[in-house]
């Protein structure tokens, strides 16, 4: 059975395609989807989509369609924790989707018909996943050509914060994280599209881990060039981490 990699955006997952052994391009529900052997596993390569819902239907189609056995997230996403810095990486212990409000009825943040405010990232593939992000980050510190920040760069691992909602603004940034740190969620970062597929992933009863390189502080002092950034930085940490990971399985 296949390792799904799931990206948002075509820029992060180049290299990985590059790289792909005896490739077949499929499409199915609207998703174009490569298939192949990369470094000795059997992967199936797809773009996730941008938000919840395209995030949602990319990783049901994965599993219903391509039978993966798990599905790993790569890409990028904005810092909001304190000392997640441009240039980190973050490995999703769990997820929980801030813009989730169905209170009365239920609790903020909580998700109708779990119980639950936060959904957990399998814990064996996480740790395989923040070994190899460890690894990757210690052996390319330097090599990129590019500076994004005062100290080295570092890997976080804890709580990932997903929503339909681009945060952009410094404002909008330290209102979502001081919400969520009143309810007791200390969220390292946020993006459109991980809870999303750690709820797929839960219902099927299959594992899901997620790896997210910190391109912005998710407000408006960021300077940095994404489209470079995407290329030289996070497309090239996602290829020598999953390689990392799939040595591993």
């Amino acid at each position: 059975m296949p390792t799904a990699i799931l990206s948002a955006l075509p820029q992060e997952q180049s290299g990985l395609l590059a790289q792909l052994q005896q490739p077949q391009h499929l499409q199915h529900a609207g998703r174009s989807v490569w298939r192949g052997t990369l470094h000795g596993q059997s992967v199936v390569l797809a773009l996730s989509g941008i938000g919840k819902v395209a995030a949602a239907t990319t990783a049901t189609a994965l599993i219903e369609r391509f039978g993966v056995a798990r599905i790993v997230f790569t890409g990028v996403a904005g810092g909001v924790g304190t000392g997640v810095q441009v240039g980190d990486v973050v490995v999703a212990q769990d997820y929980v989707q801030h813009d989730m409000d169905a209170s009365p009825l239920f609790a903020r943040w909580e998700l109708p018909g779990y119980g639950r405010q936060r959904l957990a990232c399998d814990a064996a593939l996480s740790a395989l996943l923040l070994e190899a992000a460890r690894a990757c980050v210690s052996s390319a510190e330097g090599h990129f050509g590019l500076k994004y920040q005062a100290g080295h760069p570092r890997v976080h691992y804890g709580l990932v914060a997903s929503g339909d909602r681009f945060v952009a603004s410094a404002h909008e940034a330290h209102r979502l994280r001081t919400a969520l740190l009143t309810g007791g969620h200390e969220v390292l970062a946020v993006e459109m599209e991980g809870a999303a597929v750690a709820q797929v992933c839960h219902d099927y009863g299959l594992p899901f881990a997620a790896v997210r390189t910190i391109s912005d502080r998710a407000d408006d002092s960021a300077h940095i060039d994404f489209p470079q950034f995407v290329r030289t930085v996070a497309s090239r940490y996602a290829e020598r981490i999953v390689q990392d990971l799939l040595q591993k399985l």
